[in-house]
C-alpha cells in the first residue's frame, strides 16, 4: 500500500494510475490547488509529521512524493520517515546493478567508500556536472548511473534488466528511483534496506540573503588560512585533516566529520552540509555554521 503525497507536483496525475498499474493499493494524500513548496533536500517540519501521520493512519508501506517539477523524488518508508536523496540513489543503483556511479561531493560519503560500486566519480553540485561524468564513465563501463543528494536520478547508459532494455535517460527522473526502491524492498521493509547500509548521516540547510561574492569571501578564508575559517564559523576546537576544493570548500575534521559551504548556482544563499556518524552531530555542524555565519554577515 503506497501513499502518493500529491501537493501541487506537475505530475500528480500520472502517479496514482502508474502504481495502480504495477500492483500497487494507492492512497491519495495531501492534493492542494494552491503552490506547495517542496524541497527534497531539506523537508519541512510539517512534512515530516504529516508523513509520519499519514503512515500510521493509512497502515502504508511507503509515501512517493516529488518536488513541484516533478523531476526529484522524496519517498518516505513505512514509517513515514523520508530518505534523504542520495540514499535513495543509492539503493537505487543497487537494485539497477549498477558498475560505476557520478554523484556531486556532496553525496554521503558512504557511495564512495568503495564498497558498492566498481568506481564513483565526485563531481561538482549540479546535474550538468553529472551528466558530463557520464561520458568519461562510459569509456570504461556499461552500467552507468548519476544521481543528486537532492533525489533526482539520471540513467547514464542503457541498462537490461528482466531481459527488457531500459534505454538511457541522462536527465532527472523521479519515479525509476521510487519503483526500484519498491522492487528491491519486495521481501522487506525499506527502514530495513537503510538499516543494512552502514551508518553514516548526513544534513543540510541554507542561509538566505548571502550574495555570492561574501559566500566566495569565506571560501577564499578557508583557503588562506582554514583555522580562521573554523573559528569564524564556531568550528575552532575541531581541528580539520582535509580539505576538497571541488565545489566550494569541503572540510574533514579531526574526527572524521565533514562541513561543507559553497555558494548556491541559483539564488543569493550560502548552502552548508554536513556529515557525521550520528544525525544530531551532523544537524549541530550545520546549525553551529550557520548561526555564526548569520551573526557575522548580516549584522
Amino acid at each position: 500500500r503506497i501513499g502518493i503525497y500529491e501537493h501541487s507536483s506537475a505530475g500528480r496525475d500520472l502517479y496514482k494510475p502508474l502504481f495502480i498499474a504495477l500492483g500497487a493499493e494507492v492512497v491519495s494524500l495531501g492534493r492542494s490547488d494552491n503552490f506547495v513548496p517542496i524541497d527534497t533536500e531539506a523537508v519541512s517540519k510539517e512534512d515530516r509529521e504529516k508523513a509520519r501521520s499519514w503512515a500510521k493512519e493509512f497502515d502504508l508501506d511507503a509515501i512517493f512524493s516529488t518536488d513541484g517539477d516533478g523531476d526529484r523524488p522524496l519517498i518516505a518508508d513505512e514509517a513515514g520517515e523520508w530518505l534523504r536523496g542520495d540514499i535513495l540513489g543509492l539503493l537505487c543503483s543497487l537494485a539497477l546493478d549498477a558498475e560505476a556511479v557520478a554523484i556531486p561531493v556532496s553525496c554521503n560519503s558512504i557511495i564512495s567508500s568503495g564498497r558498492f560500486f566498481k568506481h564513483v566519480k565526485l563531481t561538482k553540485i549540479g546535474s550538468p556536472y553529472v551528466i558530463e561524468a557520464f561520458n568519461e564513465l562510459s569509456r570504461s563501463y556499461s552500467r552507468i548511473v548519476g544521481f543528486e543528494a537532492n533525489g533526482g536520478f539520471l540513467l547514464g547508459s542503457d541498462i537490461c534488466i528482466n531481459e527488457q532494455n531500459l534505454h538511457a535517460l541522462p536527465t532527472r527522473d523521479a519515479v525509476l528511483p521510487a519503483i526500484m526502491l519498491l522492487y528491491k524492498s519486495r521481501n522487506t521493509s525499506i527502514s530495513a534496506l537503510v538499516n543494512e547500509l552502514p551508518t553514516r548521516y548526513t544534513h543540510s540547510d541554507r542561509l538566505q540573503g548571502i550574495t555570492t561574492d561574501k559566500s566566495q569571501s569565506l571560501i577564499s578564508m578557508g583557503r588562506e588560512n582554514l583555522s580562521n575559517l573554523l573559528s569564524y564559523i564556531g568550528l575552532e576546537n575541531e581541528g580539520a585533516i582535509s580539505t576538497d576544493m571541488t565545489d566550494g570548500m569541503r572540510i574533514t575534521l579531526r574526527d572524521g566529520c565533514i562541513v561543507h559551504l559553497r555558494a548556491s548556482g541559483n539564488a543569493p544563499e550560502l548552502r552548508c552540509y554536513a556529515e557525521a556518524n550520528l544525525l544530531n552531530r551532523a544537524q549541530d555542524l550545520v546549525n553551529t555554521t550557520l548561526a555564526n555565519i548569520k551573526k557575522r554577515c548580516l549584522l
